[in-house]
């Protein structure tokens, strides 16, 4: 198998994988929570093969992911970057958006214990409280930071200057942001301010949400919870329109002997060496392909030809709809209105 490389993200010090893998699917979101036996074997696995910056999230279950990961680092925490977040409180059955300081705090704690570690190497705020001036969530992070629970601070689904202000009180080392081929809108600003700023860019949702993987098809075989289910590009108005995306890939695939998927990743890959993709998946046997794409080597006519197929129209559908806040929701007052209950 390739071997992967080690890439520095952001300009703070943090080395990771040159792939990272996102571990929401083995717990929640995408139907049914995968055995615990099974995903403990898949961490290791990727680990083994030198994929070793994992990504999680309190809200993952919620608790459940950091738990498995939690279980699944035990004696070999030393071999990875940890990566999870902070941002959404449950309480009385319902999620609100949260970014003070004691809820920063308090969120910190509980992941630590749920991950069985003093220290968490990269800690996002997973959405941008809009109550929250962001110079107060950051200031918070920051002090984390010098007491040694975190080592890096990162933003996701955060707007530019959003991150320009959080990056004036403490570095943000990385920035988690959704981006592929049927996913674009974070080229405009948000990667040349990161560009600016030396902060590193984590892809996630590289492959599509797997509809790069395996075009509409996937659709008819997800589980009924699957919460892509609710998702705009997934409704049949936009799949049949969405389609002739994955098609395009698909011959592209084909013509260069990889799998759409390789092809998919291997164009993130390309996008810089800052930038880190975190495909997430469950079996063994697409892990193995996830970091086979990073072999895939793309000739500027190709990047091109792939440039012409991904264009602002080729994908019908938002991203969300209303499932969930996004970086255009991510503005913050300014830092003269915050009043400390």
């Amino acid at each position: 198998m390739v071997g992967v490389e080690r890439i520095k993200l952001g300009s703070q010090g943090l080395e990771v994988s040159a792939q990272g893998l996102g571990c929401m699917g083995m717990s929640s979101f995408y139907g049914p929570p995968k055995p615990e036996a099974k995903m403990v074997t898949l961490i290791h696995h990727a680990i083994d093969n030198g994929i070793t910056f994992l990504d999680t999230s309190d809200v993952y279950g919620p608790f459940t992911n950091e738990i498995l990961l939690g279980k699944a680092l035990k004696g070999i925490r030393h071999k990875v970057q940890l990566a999870t977040k902070f941002g959404s409180s449950f309480a009385d059955g319902k999620i609100s958006i949260r970014g003070d300081p004691a809820y920063v705090r308090a969120a910190c704690e509980a992941s630590l214990m749920r991950l069985q570690v003093d220290c968490i190497d990269l800690y996002y705020q997973h959405r941008v409280d809009t109550s929250v001036p962001i110079e107060v969530t950051v200031g918070e992070l920051k002090k984390l930071v010098e007491e040694g629970k975190i080592k890096y601070i990162g933003l996701s689904e955060a707007s530019a200057s959003t991150i320009r202000r959080a990056h004036a009180v403490h570095p943000i080392t990385a920035v988690e942001l959704e981006w592929s081929l049927w996913t674009r809108d974070a080229e405009d600003e948000i990667i040349p301010t990161c560009r600016e700023l030396g902060i590193g860019i984590v892809a996630y949702s590289p492959l599509g949400r797997g509809f790069l993987s395996s075009g509409p098809k996937m659709v008819e075989e997800l589980a009924p919870n699957d919460s892509r289910k609710n998702l705009p590009r997934f409704q049949p108005e936009n799949l049949e329109h969405n389609k002739v995306l994955f098609d395009r890939v698909n011959e592209i695939a084909v013509r260069k002997g990889c799998t759409p998927s390789q092809l998919a990743l291997a164009w993130v890959h390309h996008q810089g060496n800052d930038v880190c993709p975190i495909p997430g998946t469950t079996k063994i046997g697409n892990l193995n392909q996830n970091i086979g794409a990073l072999s895939v080597k793309l000739s500027p006519e190709e990047l091109a030809e792939l440039e012409v197929i991904a264009s602002d129209d080729a994908v019908k559908g938002d991203r969300y709809g209303r499932v969930s806040r996004t970086w255009k929701d991510s503005e913050t007052p300014d830092l003269a209105s915050w009043k400390a209950l």
